[in-house]
C-alpha cells in the first residue's frame, strides 16, 4: 500500500488543485472565446503563421505591443494593415471613432479589451454590435485576416492609446 507520507503527499496535491493553486494539466495554448457569446472561437497556429503569431496564439501575449510601444516607426506596420483592411472605414483614420466607437481611448465598449486576447477575440469573432468577425479561420475565407495581421493592428492601437491611467498590455 501506500506510506503516510505518500498518502499526505497525495492530499496535499490534490488540495492544491482544487482550490486553483496547481493546475490539474498543462495548458497547451490559449483558449479564445467569443466576445458575442462566449462560446470557444476555432483559432489554431496554422502552418503560415509567423513565429510571432505562433508564440501568441501559445501564450496570449503580443509580441507586437511592446515593440510598437517603444517604437513608432514599427507601429506603422499596425497602422498599414488598419487601413488595408478598411478598419478606417468604422473607426476613423486614426482610430478615434467615426460611424463605430474609438479604439484608442478609455472607454472600451468591452471590459476584456485592457488584454490583448480581449481585442483579438473582439477583432477575430466580431460583436453584437455590429462588427463583423474578421479572422480567417473565424469566418473560413483564406482571405480574411490572418493571426499576425490583427497582432499588428492591436499593437498599433496600444501604440496609439490617448486614454488616461493604466496600461495592464505593457505588463
Amino acid at each position: 500500500m501506500f506510506s503516510n507520507k505518500a498518502v499526505k503527499a497525495i492530499l496535499f496535491g490534490s488540495l492544491l488543485v482544487l482550490a486553483g493553486l496547481m493546475p490539474l494539466q498543462a495548458s497547451a495554448a490559449c483558449q479564445f472565446v467569443s466576445t458575442k457569446d462566449g462560446s470557444p472561437l476555432p483559432i489554431k497556429a496554422a502552418e503560415d503563421d509567423t513565429p510571432e503569431a505562433k508564440q501568441f496564439i501559445e501564450t496570449c501575449i503580443n509580441p507586437y505591443t511592446k515593440i510598437f510601444a517603444a517604437d513608432p516607426e514599427k507601429a506603422k506596420q499596425g497602422k498599414r494593415k488598419f487601413a488595408y483592411y478598411s478598419c478606417t472605414q468604422c473607426h476613423g483614420a486614426n482610430a478615434g471613432g467615426q460611424t463605430a466607437v474609438s479604439i484608442i481611448d478609455d472607454r472600451w465598449q468591452y471590459a476584456k479589451h485592457d488584454t490583448d486576447k480581449g481585442m483579438f477575440e473582439t477583432i477575430s469573432g466580431g460583436t453584437n454590435m455590429g462588427m463583423m468577425a474578421w479572422h480567417k479561420q473565424v469566418t473560413g475565407n483564406p482571405e480574411m485576416v490572418p493571426t499576425d495581421d490583427i497582432l499588428k493592428i492591436i499593437g498599433w492601437l496600444r501604440a496609439s492609446y490617448q486614454g488616461g491611467g493604466d496600461k495592464p498590455w505593457l505588463k
